[in-house]
């Protein structure tokens, strides 16, 4: 099955690149570097590395507290990073710099992953969530690298896919050495698609060990006090396509009743943030960007992070954030972050890649869940009028990350043995 597997991936190659081809007219960063995704490098590389994968952003941000531990326990270790998009290695490169190899994780093709696994040799091999590719983890127990999954979750959905894959799925899955799931609801749906039970553990979810660099916070303030002083920062957390047109009536509205609202959008991936402003200016709102160094003025609506890497800072920069992708069905996003800087959290309808996490932090009554414009207001007065329920949902906040912290150090001592 995997023959038949590996010559769908092989004819569907240039399809794969048009793809990319018509991604990079929006966000040139996928055009560039092309030739990883078969792993041909230009240079040569540290070889027997400790290798981690996480596909983007998300990912990227949760396994950050894990390798700086085992940078600071193992300063001689030689670490690589592989992730899948632009922003994720944007992410990587912003974060670790040089302290870690980067590449793109080549495309799942036999010859392509025999090259990446000669250029790199890794040691040991770490993959974020649920990334299932059956040549790689193939490559993985031919070479005797042991493999983890990390942080694994499966929806139902997602099970019901695998089901149909089980020729693919269950090969794949013997291969790992351990699979350590964010839940024993994942756990149970692991065990559903043909895991064994000896070699799955649920820790919890890395998640909540938030990594905030230090001095993040006070830039925020700094950030509130020059930039948008006198104004209440409404922010828009990692937005997508057609969201941000949604909050647009909801901000004139409220706007009469708080003169001083500021909205700041930080969109979610950045070859939309000409998109943005041009919703910006059509809705006729004055918008400032943060790339020009444009001021906020008293007469500017829209302040526009058009950059990546400070969402944290504007977290802390914020009055109230409303985190994206869950106005519309993205599935949401991370909303752990925004606790722990401590402001408090909106977020949409539309939440099932974070399902655990919004009902966790709900039943914390650490966040406000708004399924329309009505109610997104209805919160942003209540917030703005009652200081005292305002700092009470970020003590909320900040005691559920704390209620669920630990999980790197369980995974620090589950890969040990491999470490040392």
């Amino acid at each position: 099955m995997r023959v038949v597997y590996s010559c769908c991936i092989y004819l569907l190659l240039p399809f794969i690149y048009l793809r990319l081809l018509w991604r990079s007219i929006k966000a040139p960063e996928y055009r560039n570097r092309c030739l990883e995704r078969l792993a041909v490098y230009q240079k040569k590389s540290p070889q027997a590395v400790i290798w981690f994968h996480a596909v983007s952003v998300g990912e990227v941000e949760a396994v950050l507290p894990l390798i700086r531990q085992i940078q600071a326990a193992h300063p001689n270790l030689k670490l690589l990073i592989t992730t899948t998009t632009p922003t994720g290695s944007a992410r990587v490169q912003a974060a670790l710099s040089e302290s870690v190899g980067h590449v793109y994780l080549p495309y799942d093709l036999p010859d392509a992953v025999a090259r990446f696994m000669h250029h790199f040799q890794p040691r040991l091999a770490v993959i974020m969530e649920t990334e299932l590719w059956p040549n790689l983890y193939a490559a993985c127990r031919e070479r005797q690298i042991p493999l983890y999954l990390i942080n694994a979750r499966l929806s139902e959905k997602s099970v019901r896919g695998y089901r149909k894959l089980a020729s693919l799925v269950k090969p794949a899955l013997a291969a790992v050495e351990l699979i350590a799931t964010q839940s024993e609801q994942d756990r149970e749906r692991f065990l559903a698609i043909g895991a064994n039970s000896d070699k799955l553990i649920a820790l919890g979810n890395i998640k909540f060990d938030v990594d905030i660099v230090a001095g993040v916070s006070e830039q925020g303030q700094q950030l509130k006090a020059s930039l948008f002083a006198g104004r209440y920062v409404w922010l828009l957390a990692s937005t997508h396509k057609d969201e941000e047109n949604l909050f647009f009536d909801s901000y004139l509205q409220l706007k009469q009743q708080i003169p001083e609202l500021l909205l700041v959008i930080a969109p979610r991936h950045p070859e939309r943030f000409p998109d943005v402003k041009k919703a910006c200016t059509q809705a006729n709102l004055i918008v400032a960007t943060r790339t020009l160094r444009q001021t906020c003025t008293p007469a500017t609506d829209v302040y526009l992070a058009d950059t990546l890497g400070e969402l944290k800072m504007l977290y802390a920069a914020a009055d109230v954030a409303f985190v994206g992708g869950s106005m519309v069905p993205t599935g949401g996003h991370n909303v752990l972050e925004a606790a722990a800087i401590g402001v408090p959290i909106l977020f949409g309808p539309h939440m099932f890649n974070f399902k655990a996490i919004a009902a966790g932090i709900l039943a914390s009554d650490a966040a406000i869940q708004c399924h329309n414009q009505t109610e997104i207001m209805s919160a942003i007065t209540r917030l703005y009028q009652y200081s005292d329920y305002r700092k009470q949902l970020i003590s909320n906040g900040k005691n559920f990350i704390l209620k669920n912290q630990g999980v790197t150090a369980k995974i620090m001592a589950v890969l040990a043995s491999h470490l040392n």
